[in-house]
């Protein structure tokens, strides 16, 4: 066993297709993904539960729950699952919704979400002497990586110019920018180390030790953050997971970044420290974060393209990269040789932040 990692394994995955309108009931989605991360009867009965809710890292908070949970021999087995059903209401009150993640004063001033995310895509391509072409290239990273992926929501490849020339959303962020609504579910089972698979007929030896989890909360108005483009909440749970997990940015071999806005991946890679302030955006110019880089980025897709069911979205990035450390991925999109995975689900514009490392 990897000293660096904690006692809990993990043990299954199941998540459905992130879709834009699915016809299938919130319940039903739930407990699609549970069955097929168990492989098995539920048997709930009897069970402790809790309900997370922190917008957009729910299902990392989650997700931090249950380790906490088996790591603390509270529980031998936990069952993590994350849903959402964006599509039940229509586009106007679920896009209320998602604007009031702001601070209320700030939503009371007309203030949003990707009004944020415009804002800040100003401010970091003119701090930094970026193109526009920056944010268009990690748009089209990510659709690429969604393209082989059964479950994701965008299996469509666009290009850089694709990207420049979609609907201005909040400037300089276009369409393609953006992740979209979605429905969808995913689940993950945890395992104390000493205990038998609970997805029939795992190996243990290849189920992922998850070697650190952390969390940290950061100012929640954007307006009284000293620098707009500093997320404290990012980069303080980034130095807690990776002194948990006793590694470095530099060791980690695959990320899922929350990418809400495309102008977050290029921030959040920095604050994180994989990246000097101002050059993530030069690494995704040169590849260093697609597929066969340095450092793959989102090789699902991403909330760009695999898509964000608010609550399912930091369930599905631990889903991704199990499935990146065992192995068990087309080569199309498989990071060969993967090791250590990293994992960030910011909830609102960063005031809070969620990180994991796992480890095969």
């Amino acid at each position: 066993m990897d000293p660096s990692a904690t006692d809990v394994r993990v043990s299954g995955v199941g998540t459905t297709p992130f879709e834009s309108d699915s016809q299938r009931a919130l319940i039903d989605l739930a407990a699609t993904a549970a069955e097929r991360a168990l492989a098995a009867a539920l048997g709930l009965n009897g069970a402790a539960a809790d309900r997370i809710e922190n917008t957009s890292a729910t299902g990392a908070s989650a997700f931090h729950r249950g380790v906490d949970r088996v790591e603390s021999s509270d529980a031998d087995v936990a069952l993590v699952v994350g849903a959402e059903k964006m599509s039940a209401g229509d586009t106007r009150r679920v896009t209320e919704a998602i604007s009031r993640l702001v601070h209320r004063r700030e939503y009371a001033q007309g203030i949003t979400l990707p009004s944020f995310g415009g804002l800040a895509a100003g401010a970091y391509l003119d701090r930094h002497d970026a193109p526009r072409e920056a944010l268009a290239a990690v748009a089209a990273k990510n659709h690429a990586n969604a393209v082989d992926n059964p479950v994701a929501q965008f299996r469509k490849s666009i290009d850089v110019e694709d990207a420049l020339d979609s609907p201005v959303v909040a400037a300089p962020l276009r369409l393609y920018d953006c992740c979209p609504m979605s429905d969808g579910a995913a689940a993950v089972v945890l395992i104390r180390g000493d205990k038998e698979p609970g997805a029939a007929g795992a190996d243990p030896a290849t189920e992922p030790r998850v070697a650190g989890t952390a969390s940290a909360t950061g100012t929640h108005a954007v307006a009284e953050r000293p620098d707009p483009l500093s997320i404290d909440s990012v980069r303080t749970a980034g130095e807690r997971v990776f002194d948990r997990a006793g590694i470095r940015p530099d060791d980690v071999d695959v990320a899922c970044i929350h990418d809400a806005f495309t102008v977050l991946e290029l921030i959040e890679l920095e604050e994180l420290g994989f990246y000097e302030t101002g050059t993530a955006w030069e690494a995704t110019l040169d590849g260093d974060t697609a597929l066969d880089g340095d450092l793959p980025v989102n090789p699902g897709g991403g909330l760009k393209a695999r898509g964000h069911p608010l609550g399912a979205t930091g369930l599905s990035q631990i889903v991704e990269l199990v499935c990146q450390l065992r192995g068990d991925l087309p080569e199309s999109r498989r990071v060969d040789g993967a090791e250590t995975a990293f994992a960030i689900n910011v909830a609102g514009f960063g005031n809070n932040s969620v990180c994991t490392v796992l480890r095969a």
